[in-house]
Order: C-alpha cells, then sequence, then structure tokens
C-alpha cells in the first residue's frame, strides 16, 4: 500500500504520460491548482513549463533531463511492480478530489489499464479527463446537468445492478456485466441524469464539455456511497 504523499483539502490534478492537450491541463489546474506527475507524466508536465509538487512512480519512464531540472525533494519512488503508475499516484494523494489527465488517448492497452485503476478502491474519487469524454468511476449516486441528447455510456467492469433517472433506457432491473449486457450510447433526455449503483464496477462516460457538471456532481454529498471490497 503506496504511503500518502500528497494531502491537500482542494482539488488535485495529477498528469500522466499519455496524450496531454495543454488546454486540458490548464483547465484541470485553474480548478485544482496543486499538479502532481504519475512518472512519466513528470516529462510533459515540464515540457508545458509545469514543476510538479510532487512525482510518484516507478520512475522508469522519467527522462534523465527531467530528473535533472527537479530538485530531489520532490521525487517518490515507489518501486514495486504490482500496480501501474497511475495506481501509485492516486494511492499517494489524499485529496476532494482528484483530475486525471494524461491517461486517456494513445495507447489501448495504457488506457484499459487506467479504466481498471479507476475501479479500484482509492480514498480520493477521480475524473478522467479525455480529448473527448470524462470518465468517473460511480461509487455514491450521480446526479449530474446535461442537455438532453448527450451520450451516456455506461460501462461495467464488474456485474453490477442499479437505477437511473432521465435516461433514454433506464437501467432499473437490469444486471449490466462486462460478460453480457453493457450500456454503451444511452442518452440523456433530460436536463439531470440520475444513477444510482448497488455495488462497485460501473462507469460512467459523459462529454467532455459536461467536466464542470461532473466536477460539481462528485464533490456533491457522497455519504451514500458503498464501501467498495478491499481487493487489488
Amino acid at each position: 500500500m503506496t504511503q500518502v504523499i500528497v494531502q491537500e483539502t482542494a482539488p488535485v490534478t495529477l498528469i500522466g504520460g499519455g496524450d496531454v492537450a495543454p488546454s486540458d491541463l490548464k483547465e484541470a489546474l485553474l480548478i485544482a491548482p496543486v499538479l502532481v506527475a504519475a512518472d512519466g507524466g513528470a516529462n510533459t508536465a515540464v515540457a508545458l513549463g509545469y514543476e510538479p509538487r510532487a512525482v510518484i512512480g516507478d520512475f522508469d519512464s522519467v527522462s534523465a533531463e527531467t530528473r535533472a531540472a527537479l530538485p530531489d525533494s520532490i521525487l517518490h519512488l515507489v518501486a514495486e511492480q504490482e500496480t501501474t503508475d497511475f495506481d501509485k499516484a492516486l494511492r499517494a494523494v489524499a485529496a476532494p478530489l482528484v483530475l486525471a489527465v494524461g491517461f486517456l488517448g494513445g495507447r489501448v492497452d495504457h488506457q484499459l489499464a487506467a479504466l481498471h485503476v479507476l475501479v479500484q478502491p482509492h480514498d480520493s474519487p477521480c475524473i478522467l479527463i479525455g480529448a473527448q469524454e470524462v470518465v468517473v468511476h460511480i461509487t455514491a449516486p450521480l446526479a449530474v446537468t446535461l442537455t438532453p441528447g448527450d451520450v451516456v455510456s455506461l460501462f461495467p467492469l464488474a456485474p453490477v445492478t442499479g437505477r437511473s433517472e432521465g435516461l433514454e433506457w433506464p437501467i432499473d432491473g437490469l444486471t449490466l456485466s462486462p460478460f453480457q449486457r453493457i450500456g454503451t450510447s444511452n442518452r440523456a433526455i433530460a436536463e439531470e441524469v440520475r444513477i444510482g449503483v448497488d455495488g462497485p464496477g460501473l462507469l460512467a462516460i459523459l462529454p467532455r464539455r459536461s467536466l464542470g457538471a461532473v466536477i460539481q456532481a462528485m464533490q456533491a454529498d457522497r455519504s451514500q456511497s458503498w464501501a467498495a471490497p478491499q481487493v487489488r
């Protein structure tokens, strides 16, 4: 278990080594100004003129030039190879919300690994920000303001049941599973979409322009969340 390295009372931006649009990073930092890099994300941060509060990972992707440009005090080596650098970094951050850029796009295996990490039990809720979508793990009732017609894709990484309001195809009474029924390409038919789940494993994939609304929804009262199983 990675120890907490960065503890904040405000949201944190986490940058990975994948595709990062400078505008996405800038937008995230306006909301979550403390920047943490997961391993090779430090290369992108430095190249764009930012110095992270901390760099966390096994350092197999941090260039020698990047390491030379950063003080040793912010470099936190987590040498174990059982988890990804995204997982290492997310476990090392304690914050009310993490905005993660540089984990979607690029290699498909890296994206799948990021989605796998997203459904693991972490203390800090996380939003993955991509070029076209944002992705969240639904761990408590989610009520988000959207535009009718917006695509709302629900993708299960484990069998899960739940309920919804404001979707063209409600999920009430259904079991979503990666082996059988999934919920991609659903659509909002109301300005507010509500989704509740009975356990872990369901990802919501929403339009990129809904980021502000998703942040608001993720920062709402989440006291009804279930206890995620402590599995690896």
